[in-house]
């Protein structure tokens, strides 16, 4: 297998026709991600059956031909951990990954334990060991080392191999459906995230008024605008807790604007004429046109939903046992309450919850659903049992 650093155009768009042909690659990426908007592409890592190598995106004028490959519905790329790579695709030409392998999630699927570092899935399916040395390299600054290329490389040299061993298996326990749709909502999600207004990402906007979050709006939009032009990370232009509060305080001067606890810093007052301005144009919204507000979204439990949530998460605990299969994949805490709201106490405003779709339906969410209602009981395991609990289905006619 031969290993080339790729810099420039023409050895790229030879790499995109090698991929294209071979119908299925491994890919990576390094990046630096502390002090820019949008994390610095670095380095990409391909890796085929027959050639490796690395693209350096510092030398190379247009990586489309890449990512059009990538949203093609011809070509297998398999990652690990792909969430970056996915956003990359997204960011670069508008559309997601078609057809993403990702050999973390998978491994999630023929074991409880998720989600695994690359070098713990190698020596787990390999049985094979790989280099870490090199996770706190700056992979903007150049030139790059053999030792870095090497190791970045190596983070796509056994990804086939682990692709097609995981293939095998979950063919064979009829669990390749399960991965590959877990793998899909992965991709909508990170798109469905990427369309979201900023400041749905902001936390306690439930607790503002109608005037509150229309200021919030305009502020949250504001610093989106700001770091993308000063590419900067959204926290260093201003963080989520100073937006709310000043949401709240609606200054309309500077002087009012640095009552603010932290406003003062050198960082924040060079743009404290552009928020201020900010505000007072939300303050200009006529009443009719302000936004709705908005519902808590972490809804406090209960505790009757706090005891059936318990009561679940054991029995959900004990079934991934049964199937050897990750339970953090198949729900967490908060989704496990909205199972209990939506069918005990008929809260069905957030939709069907995750639980009663897909694999998840099938292999889980029916059973939690008989648990609530009584149709299948459990009981402590025997000891040497393979699971601590043995679940017994109910005489319905008694």
């Amino acid at each position: 297998m031969s290993v080339l650093l790729i810099e420039s155009q023409d050895e790229f768009l030879d790499v995109c026709r090698h991929i294209q042909e071979s119908g299925r690659v491994a890919f990576d990426t390094e990046f630096v991600s502390e002090s820019t908007y949008r994390p610095a592409l670095g380095l990409l890592q391909f890796a085929t059956e027959t050639r490796a190598c690395a693209v350096d995106p510092l030398a190379i004028e247009d990586l489309t031909p890449w990512w059009e490959i990538m949203a093609d519905t011809e070509t297998e790329v398999v990652v690990h951990g792909g969430q970056a790579e996915i956003r990359f695709c997204l960011h670069a030409i508008g559309r997601p990954p078609d057809c993403l392998f990702d050999i973390q999630v998978a491994e999630g699927f023929r074991s409880r334990s998720y989600p695994l570092s690359y070098s713990a899935i190698v020596n787990r399916v390999l049985n094979k060991r790989v280099d870490g040395s090199q996770t706190r390299t700056d992979w903007t600054r150049r030139p790059l080392s053999s030792d870095q290329l090497k190791y970045a490389l190596e983070d796509v040299t056994h990804v086939l191999e682990i692709h097609r061993r995981q293939c095998k298996w979950l063919k064979t326990h009829s669990r390749l459906d399960w991965a590959t749709d877990e793998m899909q909502r992965l991709v909508d999600d990170i798109a469905a995230d990427d369309q979201t207004p900023p400041w749905k990402k902001i936390s306690g906007t439930h607790k503002l008024s109608r005037r509150e979050l229309a200021i919030l709006q305009k502020l949250a939009d504001w610093r989106e605008s700001s770091a993308a032009e000063r590419n900067r990370p959204l926290r260093r232009v201003m963080r989520d807790d100073l937006l709310i509060d000043l949401a709240r305080r609606k200054p309309q001067s500077l002087k009012q604007a640095l009552a603010t606890r932290d406003m003062n810093r050198p960082e924040y007052k060079r743009q404290l004429d552009q928020i201020v301005a900010v505000i007072r144009d939300a303050l200009d919204i006529p009443d009719n046109d302000l936004p709705p507000r908005v519902g808590n979204r972490r809804q406090e439990s209960t505790s009757d939903e706090q005891v059936i949530s318990k009561l679940l998460s054991l029995s959900l605990a004990n079934r991934c046992a049964e199937l050897e299969i990750s339970q953090t994949l198949v729900a967490n805490n908060r989704e496990l309450t909205e199972l209990v709201r939506y069918h005990r106490f008929n809260d069905q405003k957030n939709g069907t919850p995750r639980l009663l779709t897909g694999w998840r339906q099938q292999q889980f969410g029916q059973l939690m659903l008989d648990v609530m209602d009584g149709h299948v009981g459990f009981r402590v395991s025997p000891p040497g049992a393979d699971t601590p609990l043995l679940f017994q289905r109910s005489d319905t006619n008694s």
